[in-house]
């Protein structure tokens, strides 16, 4: 799976505290809030944003 586009990922922000995320690689492809400590997958190279399905970091 090809990582997320720079671009896309500037763009992006945690729907909880609009804080930066981090992608991680290695593992499931996610994308990591640190802030707030959540973990959003991302899934079919599609990050997928949705509070409810937020993992804890």
């Amino acid at each position: 799976m090809s990582p997320l586009d720079a671009t896309l990922l500037s763009l992006l922000a945690c729907p909880v505290c609009k804080k930066p995320l981090a992608y991680r690689a290695s593992g499931p492809e996610a994308l990591d809030c640190l802030a707030c400590k959540k973990r959003y997958l991302v899934k079919d190279g599609i990050p997928v944003l949705l509070v409810s399905e937020a993992q804890p970091l």
